[in-house]
């Protein structure tokens, strides 16, 4: 299992793991637990969604680790219910100097494709600074 490069308490509070992060390429395993579902009892699309996010900013950021990546747009398409453990797969298309368009998808214990996702990120240095109020200060600019 890998290291983000970053603290990120909702990832750790889903449980993401690290699986691969380079070359534009990345991977994450996800196993939903009972407050992770939905009504149907299947892995609830907002756990999904977030998986895909963090696997797609994963494989921006695999060849910049020292910069963060900031979700501008991201398009997501559920084809079947996703249960069981699920392992995202997520590349880096094509990066500029300032933005990353990425895609991704989830595949579950069979290996068939729940969702798909693709997204825009922005490239942001990592800021050790913290503004006036205390927070750490992202510059979107």
């Amino acid at each position: 299992m890998l290291n983000f490069g970053a603290e990120i308490p909702f990832v750790s509070h889903l449980g993401f793991t690290l699986h691969r992060m380079s070359g534009g390429e990345s991977e994450l395993h996800f196993e939903a637990r009972p407050e992770h579902l939905n009504s149907f009892e299947v892995t609830h699309g907002g756990a999904t969604m977030t998986l895909l996010d963090v696997t797609l900013a994963t494989a921006a950021r695999s060849d910049t680790p020292d910069f963060g990546v900031v979700t501008i747009e991201m398009k997501t398409s559920f084809m079947r219910p996703a249960r069981g453990p699920l392992v995202a797969k997520g590349r880096l298309v094509h990066r500029t100097a300032s933005m990353a368009f990425a895609e991704g998808t989830v595949f579950d214990a069979e290996g068939r494709i729940c969702s798909h996702a693709t997204g825009t990120f922005k490239y942001v240095r990592r800021q050790p600074a913290e503004a006036a109020n205390g927070q750490r200060v992202i510059s979107t600019d």
